[in-house]
């Protein structure tokens, strides 16, 4: 099969960012581009908060933005996006466990429609009003007593219990992300994909995940806690906290929030036994008063993020596979280090798997973890095509269109439409046309002319030419005629 190309938006808080991937037959996924918007700013600060869409129209604007930057890559130009995956994250997102049961006199074989229909039956069930089912992720099969944590289709059993966990988020959410990228863009939504569950799938091991282990996801405006154990997911939370917090606590020391967060970037360490930066700058911050209002607010960041191990009902003993970072806030110096601490737990960096391709050489993947797990989740599946290539003259018969057509508009936002090349007047009628019009004195559609119709100018290289051939016959005409014998018809004798 030739290659196809996916498209991925991740909406956060701080910024929006896009990417462009294909994969063939191997199904190894190539990152083609990654763009981004970061939302600062007066104007654009609260167009996202805590992963919900507010304002709509600078979303859509930024997202615009973007895919016309995507579109302009080297790797991607001259296909146009059509069509994307999106994520779904933001504070209201919570896995729940949900039970369904089957017994039956004699033993049964578990088709994939049979455990679908399970699937199902688990998304009916006991759902709020304010909330929508994303995903259905099992937790663990019981057959016939058994345990089983995979897929169970394939085995017998006349005693079936499903555990499922139930990804729910506000509805909110997801309505306003159809509103920008359906409605505004005109683009269609091939996927929605749990952003958390994807980055997990994407940086930790199977044997991680079969130890039990933590993905954190430390963003600006909420952390994401996803535990692993057995290699099955057992918890799954989002906190309304983040990188956001350091940055408004050191806004109170006079800073404006965009020098607020570069001083975080810059200066800030969330250890505050590290006596490394306990000094002062060229420009007189005193790097200690600002670490206090780092460290403490980290501090809290790490208390809450270790609490979701007790409402898990585990403990950090029963995660030897250690917690797993990943997120801008992750960046944070010395928050690693902080959270291994007050744990006792092992802590590292997430990074994409080396079956990732990066084609471009300005793509840092560990910067770019959400939105690549984007794609790699896409490609897992039956992926839908996100991008068309437009007709070119090179492609298409060049008789069947109109050689003033342009088609290398992008479908984004206004310019969405059919924009595709739309079949006009032959060329061959047109020369046919241009044909029967010269000034001949006649009609070459074999009738006389019509001498009260107007006459196009003549072409001035078929007009020459029929000079040289009536001056031609004239001369001809002119010549005295020579007979067999050499002599003239004339009078006068040779």
């Amino acid at each position: 099969m030739e290659q196809k190309y996916i498209v991925a938006i991740e909406i956060g808080s701080s910024k929006i960012k896009g990417a462009v991937g294909s994969f063939d037959n191997s199904n190894t996924l190539t990152v083609l581009a990654v763009e981004e918007e970061k939302l600062t700013g007066d104007e654009l600060g609260d167009s996202v908060r805590y992963g919900v869409i507010q304002n709509v129209d600078k979303v859509t604007g930024s997202l615009q933005r973007i895919c016309r930057k995507l579109e302009s890559s080297p790797n991607v130009s001259p296909r146009k996006i059509r069509g994307v995956y999106t994520s779904i994250g933001g504070r209201s997102l919570i896995a729940s466990t949900c039970e369904v049961s089957r017994q039956y006199p004699d033993d049964i074989e578990i088709t994939d429609a049979y455990f679908e229909q399970l699937k199902r039956e688990a998304r009916e069930s006991n759902t709020p009003a304010d909330k929508e089912v994303i995903d259905v992720v099992t937790r663990e099969c019981l057959i016939n007593n058994m345990s089983y944590k995979t897929n169970p289709v394939g085995l017998l059993g006349r005693n079936i219990k499903a555990t499922f966990n139930l990804i729910t988020c506000r509805t909110p959410v997801k309505r306003n992300i159809n509103r920008v990228i359906n409605e505004r863009l005109g683009l269609d939504i091939n996927g929605y994909i749990v952003r958390p569950l994807a980055e997990a799938n994407l940086v930790l091991t199977d044997e991680e995940k079969r130890l039990g282990c933590m993905l954190v996801d430390f963003g600006a405006e909420t952390v994401s806690a996803v535990i692993y154990k057995n290699g099955a997911l057992v918890y799954a939370a989002t906190l309304p906290m983040g990188s956001r917090n350091i940055t408004r606590d050191l806004m109170t020391l006079n800073f404006t929030e965009e020098r607020a967060e570069e001083t975080k970037k810059v200066a800030g360490n969330a250890d505050i036994q590290d006596q490394s930066q306990r000094r002062k700058n060229p420009d007189n911050l005193d790097y200690t008063e600002i670490n206090n209002y780092v460290a403490a607010r980290a501090g809290e960041i790490v208390s809450n993020i270790l609490e979701q191990i007790n409402y898990a009902e585990l403990k950090p003993a029963d995660l030897p596979g250690g917690i797993v970072l990943v997120g801008g806030g992750a960046k944070l110096k010395g928050f690693s280090n902080l959270l291994a601490a007050q744990s006792n737990m092992k802590v590292r960096i997430g990074s994409p798997s080396g079956l990732i391709r990066i084609a471009d050489g300005r793509i840092q993947p560990n910067d770019a973890v959400d939105v690549i797990s984007i794609l790699a989740d896409a490609v897992k599946g039956v992926p839908a095509e996100c991008m068309e290539r437009p007709v070119t003259h090179q492609a298409a018969d060049l008789d069947d269109f109109d050689d003033e057509d342009d088609d290398s508009e992008s479908r984004i936002g206004e310019d969405f439409g059919d924009n595709r090349r739309k079949p006009k007047k032959a060329k061959k009628e047109k020369k046919q046309r241009r044909y029967n019009d010269e000034d001949d004195g006649f009609d070459n559609d074999g009738d006389e002319e019509d001498e009260e119709a107007p006459k196009p100018p003549r072409s001035g290289f078929w007009r020459a030419i029929k000079d040289r051939i009536q001056d031609r016959a004239i001369k001809l005409m002119s010549e005295p005629e020579v007979g067999d014998d050499g002599y003239t018809n004339g009078d006068d004798e040779k």
